[in-house]
């Protein structure tokens, strides 16, 4: 809501570590970019959204383009997350479209993936992921995959119960990782963050950033405490 905006950052200006070791971005709902990007200068943080529309400005009635968030300020958008693509049946090739118009507008895609608990219990993680990330990518320069940033969120392992080892995560961060070395070689695959969005807290965050190929997170429920989220924040000191 926009009565919270502000409340949230006041909380978190109070929480944040002297000492920032790591990228901090909100992406929050579309009306709320204008509040959240003027307060957010208080606590040195960037402004993401949570989705955008894979057209160009034109006539598009009740779409929300990438020209829309540049000129907001926005530096960073959510594609391809789980619930967009279970709610709203996005599609890897929409998943692609947003990855061009943002990247066009020298927005940084965070392009999520991730598997089902049927098909992970099925031994399908690696294919799933791996055919999940191409797809994103399709079409995507050299220039241009170093605006981009994938996020791990294995949907069985969110709001289920079902616990993520570190290990499993740090296996599939790292088939991710190869993939992009495949298609773009070693420099840009050690360059481009893999971020892990599966339930991560203040409680796991430490053990999960300590794997090598798990470089940040996509927060989910946690980030909605400020202290909470600093906490997460603070841990990325300790990699």
């Amino acid at each position: 809501m926009a009565s919270e905006v502000k409340p949230f950052f006041e909380g978190l200006r109070g929480a944040m570590p002297k000492a920032r070791t790591c990228e901090t971005v909100l992406c929050v709902p579309f009306p709320l970019i204008p509040a959240a990007v003027r307060f957010a200068k208080d606590v040195r943080a960037a402004i993401g959204a949570q989705d955008v529309s894979e057209k160009c400005f034109g006539a598009h009635t009740g779409e929300v383009a990438a020209e829309m968030l540049k000129d907001l300020d926005v530096r960073y958008a959510i594609v391809g997350h789980s619930e967009r693509r279970a709610a709203f049946g996005e599609t890897d090739a929409q998943v692609n479209g947003k990855v061009h118009v943002l990247t066009a507008h020298a927005i940084s895609p965070i392009i999520c993936v991730g598997e089902s608990q049927a098909q992970h219990d099925n031994g399908l993680t690696a294919e799933l992921v791996t055919y999940q990330v191409k797809a994103a990518l399709a079409g995507v320069d050299e220039e241009n995959i170093k605006k981009c940033i994938i996020a791990y969120e294995p949907i069985w392992a969110i709001g289920t119960g079902r616990i993520a080892e570190p290990d499993q995560v740090e296996a599939v961060c790292s088939e991710i990782r190869g993939v992009v070395r495949k298609l773009y070689g070693a420099t840009r695959a050690r360059a481009i963050s893999i971020l892990y969005g599966g339930s991560m807290n203040g409680n796991n965050c430490a053990e999960l950033l300590a794997m090598p190929d798990i470089d940040g997170g996509l927060i989910g429920g946690a980030s909605l405490d400020p202290r909470e989220f600093a906490r997460i924040i603070a841990a990325t000191a300790m990699e």
